[in-house]
């Protein structure tokens, strides 16, 4: 009889250790990344789901067996040792079980045990959960949802998403962030390199030709000058123009709308606007009303997708860049002198 309680003692402790010895972890990926996989037809994520959502039972259930079998040890050891020395053994092995667990080798096969017949311990438990319920001593697992409080934690989970996102995808939802931050000013065609017509000109073979050769596709219109700005002309509409014949006016093809844009503005509404509005082309102000300069619907996009539109009557890839190497000689006479 006593060699019956040693080794049932023995098995008992060695079933203690390994109960202790198990971890159920939760996956590395998010909920919702499972949730995902699973309507793909993953299978291990499936698993994964399904102990993400009983992991607090599970831990339950290791409690509850630990105490058990701890109570077990407890009652034989009193019959086998003595009851003061098997309390003692109790007692120290209530202490330090939990360590013993956790080393290397026990771990290790505890764990490879549990994966063996983690899918059927998960079966049960989903199959009894009124018992579940009654034996659970956890708190509740913390959700692996949290909300973003911020844009910058937004753009920061963007920019270590590593190879999550494609580099054009990253940079497409940065600008798409970062629009209504960003000024018309710092996308618009400087006023110094701004090609514009007089509503006057005639519109014959000679200015035509010009007007190809600029590879612009269109043009605002003055009256006297560039801050006084009366119209738009574009390309499409010189295709009813014969220059054969009588040469029209500027004034007579052009689109009298005009609309104007302050330069302060930013992108999001000025996308608005051209929605809005239906118009390619708006003239830039400042708080003068003098015209700083012109931007398009295609400067607008090409911010929010980082990437250069090419219009097929375009030859220049960035006029800001030409603007600055003409900024010298504007407004540089011989007599000119700066103060």
């Amino acid at each position: 009889m006593t060699i019956l309680l040693a080794v049932l003692y023995g098995v008992l402790l060695v079933c203690l250790l390994i109960v202790l010895g198990v971890h159920p972890q939760l996956s590395s990926h998010s909920r919702f990344e499972l949730q995902r996989r699973t309507r793909g037809g993953d299978e291990e994520a499936m698993l994964l789901l399904k102990r993400h959502g009983l992991l607090r039972d599970m831990f339950s259930l290791q409690r509850v067996l630990a105490a058990i079998l701890l109570v077990s040890i407890s009652f034989i050891g009193v019959g086998l040792f003595h009851w003061s020395f098997g309390l003692v053994l109790s007692f120290l092995i209530a202490l330090e079980s939990g360590a013993l667990a956790r080393t290397r080798v026990l771990q290790q096969y505890s764990q490879k045990l549990y994966d063996r017949y983690e899918g059927k311990i998960l079966g049960v438990i989903e199959h009894h959960p009124f018992v579940f319920r009654a034996i659970r001593s956890v708190a509740p697992i913390p959700s692996d949802s949290y909300d973003i409080e911020s844009k910058e934690e937004l753009l920061s989970m963007v920019e270590q998403s590593g190879d999550v996102l494609k580099p054009h995808e990253k940079r497409l939802i940065v600008n798409g962030l970062k629009f209504d931050e960003i000024a018309v000013k710092s996308i618009m065609t400087p006023r110094s390199v701004i090609a514009s017509l007089s509503h006057d000109d005639l519109l014959g073979p000679v200015l035509l030709n010009e007007l190809h050769t600029t590879g612009h596709s269109r043009f605002p219109v003055t009256a006297g000058d560039i801050d006084h700005i009366v119209g738009v002309l574009y390309v499409r509409d010189l295709l009813v123009v014969d220059g054969s014949k009588n040469s029209k006016k500027v004034s007579q093809v052009m689109d009298e709308e005009v609309c104007f844009i302050h330069e302060d503005q930013d992108l999001a509404h000025a996308l608005k606007a051209f929605i809005k509005t239906e118009k390619l082309l708006f003239v830039v102000v400042n708080a003068y009303r003098e015209t700083v300069g012109v931007v398009t619907l295609e400067d607008v996009v090409e911010a929010l997708i980082g990437q250069r539109i090419n219009d097929e009557f375009e030859h220049h890839t960035d006029l800001r860049v030409v603007a600055e190497q003409n900024i010298r000689k504007n407004n540089s006479p011989k007599s000119a002198r700066d103060v």
